[in-house]
């Protein structure tokens, strides 16, 4: 069986005697391009080329240098799929004209409406709730929702990360989409003013400030401390008895959810190998995965998570639309630069 070549997007680009042509209309193959840098999606595509033949050529790097990279390639693009992570990413790919829809009666039934591009030009495929984290030794009442980190009682105790990061121009955008512009400008402001030091590092960043002592409350996607459930995470997994979670909002909206997902690509060469793809990866084998492998909630309703995941709780998560919540970060932008939000 075939071996799943990897390229990194920097020695592609580097490589002019690379032929794009040869290699979009190779038989038996199919063109990743992917800004999933997980190393556990190894296994995901192992098995779909044992399951069928097909090659999988992968170019990894930035979303956003991926989606640049589309375009510029045009009609003459190897690309089959896009794989990346956040709902932005996803409708700035189909903004930029580089994905198609596509017809597959498959992801219709297993993926939920509200988790998909209403022009099925994207999928979701896997899902990472963001929630509140706390230090129990000395936050006894938690904020119970999202709006409630604005609450003045909080000020000094908030960690977060900055406003560039996609994951907190989502949450921003999400909240537009549930309260309005000017509710969520409000809602910036006063996390702003509870921030117990400026916007720096990422999701584990914010979970070790609990373990230092840095803030008391924080925000976190959950696979980064089932993570540290599952496995040693340095600064984190040793400590996670002093750390509480509440999944935002269980008496309204539900918890926010980041997505990860795909679709393939406008100008796709192996179009008809990039649905089955699609088609696997909402199999019920590749959404376990997901979760045993990364430690994400599977997109497919009914489908088990891995113990790590599972000892987080049960939760309900916001059903809104995400494609519309995509639209938002504009505006959620121009708040983040309104109230200072770093």
């Amino acid at each position: 069986m075939s071996t799943p070549s990897r390229v990194t997007l920097g020695a592609l680009i580097a490589t002019t005697a690379i032929s794009t042509a040869s290699l979009a209309r190779a038989n038996g193959e199919l063109n990743l391009y992917s800004s999933r840098h997980y190393d556990t999606d190894e296994r995901l595509y192992s098995e779909f080329t044992e399951a069928t033949g097909i090659t999988i050529n992968r170019i990894e790097g930035k979303a956003d240098e991926l989606i640049t990279r589309m375009q510029a390639e045009g009609a003459n693009s190897p690309a089959d799929i896009l794989l990346t992570v956040d709902t932005s990413r996803l409708e700035r790919a189909k903004d930029a004209g580089v994905l198609q829809s596509i017809d597959s009666a498959v992801l219709e039934e297993r993926i939920p409406a509200n988790l998909q591009d209403s022009d099925n030009q994207w999928f979701g495929f896997s899902q990472r709730a963001r929630i509140i984290f706390y230090d129990k030794n000395d936050v006894s009442e938690p904020p119970v929702d999202y709006v409630s980190l604005a609450d003045p009682k909080f000020k000094g105790m908030v960690c977060h990360r900055s406003s560039s990061n996609v994951y907190s121009q989502t949450l921003l955008a999400a909240v537009i989409e549930n309260h309005g512009e000017e509710a969520a400008k409000s809602w910036a402001q006063g996390v702003v003013d509870n921030f117990a030091r400026e916007p720096e590092g990422g999701d584990t960043d914010q979970l070790r400030g609990l373990v230092s002592g840095q803030c008391d409350i924080s925000i976190s996607n959950t696979y980064y401390f089932a993570r540290a459930i599952r496995k040693d995470v340095d600064g984190l997994s040793s400590d996670l008895d002093k750390i509480g979670w509440v999944f935002p909002a269980q008496d309204a909206e539900g918890a926010h959810m980041n997505l990860s997902g795909g679709g393939v690509a406008a100008h796709a060469p192996n179009r008809d190998n990039a649905i089955a793809f699609m088609e696997y990866l909402a199999s019920d084998q590749a959404q376990q995965y997901f979760s045993a492998g990364n430690d994400e909630f599977p997109a497919v309703p009914g489908v088990a998570v891995s113990e790590s995941v599972a000892q987080l709780g049960e939760y309900k998560g916001d059903e809104v639309d995400l494609s519309a919540v995509a639209k938002n970060v504009p505006a959620a932008q121009k708040i983040f630069n309104e109230v200072g939000w770093k």
